[in-house]
């Protein structure tokens, strides 16, 4: 693995997102000064928090798993997760209602999972979702050491007996039709194959190998943080301050300062912060753009969908939602078409609506409940721009409301007490390529060592983090990246068991950390 050459004692990382927080921690762990400066007023980046009235709403991901990576970063600096967070396990995962009026709730317990399985659409089915859970496991063993958590420097590393053993598992067929050896119920295939849409492609198109993602959700175990998603974060700040690192909110980095290919500083309205190496964690143009560089691809980066999002603080609730719930239209291809290739709105859309007050009621006033609806849109790329969402996001708001209230949420729109809605526009404001928060796609062009590298060719201490770079979108992968950019600088694994320094002068106290974190 190449690792950065010359002095890294002094690294600033640029974003106290998950990835810059686990790069922090990871960085800490081994042994190196380290300065956190964001641009917001919390720590978090995507995975934010909005206060609408009394209600926490959690603004980015809505679903923890694999925990231990998360772990992982705390344990670095000699601190646990648990200690920090209160994690509730989800039973079930999800709950997925279809438009024929029947619903299947997915639990990662396999003896429960079959038992729904079977009493949902027969014995041959969960004969099948046995064989499929078995093949999901091998698959997750054969790609996380090798392909997910790896640093790559060329796609020759790929030539490992590892890589015919994926393909020996069907790891580079298509993901739809791996599923279909195992299932044969049109239903039950799409709650196996629609986290293809977390990568930004379709079932038909995306590699079996991303299965993965839906051996993380419906194997590992979904999990939720007392307190809101937003609490991982915090705590993850938390521990960097503790462990002797200094975290700087409000101070967005305006420029780098150079010397040759030598990044020697970070320039902030306040300052000038010295350093020895950067981890740059905004999305790649913002990174791009402060390295006053941008590598040469032979085709052009191909983005996902974005989202459009409404958060709604509600006098009531609906009670056959889960805490998680996938709402399925009768389309179902039609709408990856419709959203990657035509960059039209879905004409029969699947939604997910996360009730997060189901596990957590404090997230509401007493008596209230919180509601997170998310319909996945085109990028502004394909679809329309940014300026087109002033007058289209809130027509197509209303819309999903009429949707939802067909689906079974009557009256949700009367409901509403509180709301906030989220668009591409949004996205585009707070700096995401293409009007989306889920990044580069993963095509095939756009995976392993053919995503957008962690080091840039022409800076020789700079090193990126998050979702645009290796190993990709979703929060393990991002979390991932992160400890892979703490190796770059290192030149090797981070080490655990660091006991976290005595709390000193020189530390900005994380906001928030005698409440959610706890």
């Amino acid at each position: 693995m190449k690792a950065i050459a010359g002095p890294t004692d002094h690294v600033v990382v640029v974003g106290a997102g998950l990835s810059g927080l686990a790069a922090a921690l990871h960085l800490l762990g081994a042994g190196r000064r380290v300065t956190v400066v964001e641009r917001g007023p919390l720590p978090g980046g995507r995975a934010g928090r909005l206060d609408l009235g009394g209600y926490g709403a959690d603004t980015g991901p809505t679903v923890l798993t694999m925990p231990d990576i998360l772990d992982d970063a705390f344990r670095a600096v000699g601190d646990s997760l648990r200690e920090r967070v209160e994690l509730l396990p989800l039973h079930p995962a999800y709950r997925a209602l279809f438009a024929d009026g029947t619903r299947l709730d997915v639990h990662t317990d396999p003896e429960a999972m079959e038992a729904e399985v079977a009493a949902f659409a027969g014995p041959r089915e969960a004969d099948g979702y046995r064989r499929l859970r078995r093949w999901l496991e091998e698959l997750y063993a054969l790609q996380m050491r090798r392909f997910i958590d790896a640093n790559f420097d060329s796609p020759l590393q790929l030539l490992h007996p590892d890589l015919a053993r994926l393909a020996a598992h069907g790891g580079f067929g298509r993901l739809d039709r791996a599923v279909a050896r195992f299932l044969s119920d049109e239903r039950l295939r799409r709650v196996f194959s629609f986290q293809a849409l977390y990568a930004g492609v379709s079932p038909s198109r995306a590699l079996a190998a991303y299965a993965v993602i839906a051996y993380m959700d419906t194997v590992a175990g979904v999990y939720f943080p007392r307190g809101g998603m937003h609490a991982v974060p915090v705590a993850m700040a938390d521990a960097v301050v503790r462990a002797g690192g200094t975290v700087r909110y409000d101070e967005p980095v305006t420029a780098l300062e150079r010397r040759g290919e030598r990044v020697t500083a970070a320039l902030t309205e306040h300052g000038r912060i010295p350093c020895d190496a950067v981890v740059l964690t905004p999305d790649l143009p913002v990174a791009y753009g402060l390295l006053g560089q941008e590598p040469r691809r032979p085709l052009r980066l191909r983005h996902s969908p974005s989202a459009v999002v409404i958060h709604a603080g509600t006098d009531r609730t609906w009670d056959h939602l889960a805490h998680h719930t996938l709402s399925f239209g009768h389309a179902w291809e039609g709408t990856f078409h419709e959203l990657i290739d035509r960059g039209r709105l879905m004409s029969d859309p699947s939604l997910l609506v996360t009730r997060p007050t189901a596990t957590d009621p404090s997230l509401a006033p007493p008596g209230r409940h919180l509601h997170y609806v998310l319909a996945p849109c085109p990028n502004t790329r394909v679809g329309p721009d940014a300026a087109h969402w002033g007058d289209l996001g809130p027509r197509y708001r209303d819309a999903l409301v009429r949707e939802l209230e067909r689906r079974g949420l009557e009256g949700f729109g009367a409901s509403i007490e509180e709301e906030a809605l989220v668009t591409p526009a949004d996205w585009t404001a707070q700096g995401h390529a293409a009007g989306t928060p889920f990044s580069a796609a993963h095509t095939f062009a756009q995976t392993g060592p053919f995503r957008p590298r962690n080091l840039v060719r022409g800076t020789a201490n700079a090193v990126l983090a998050g979702c645009g770079t290796t190993p990709g979108v979703g929060v393990p992968t991002v979390l991932i990246s992160g400890k892979l950019a703490a190796a770059r600088i290192t030149g090797g694994a981070a080490r655990a068991g660091r006991r976290p320094a005595p709390p000193g002068t020189d530390r900005t106290r994380v906001p928030g950390t005698s409440g959610a974190a706890r």
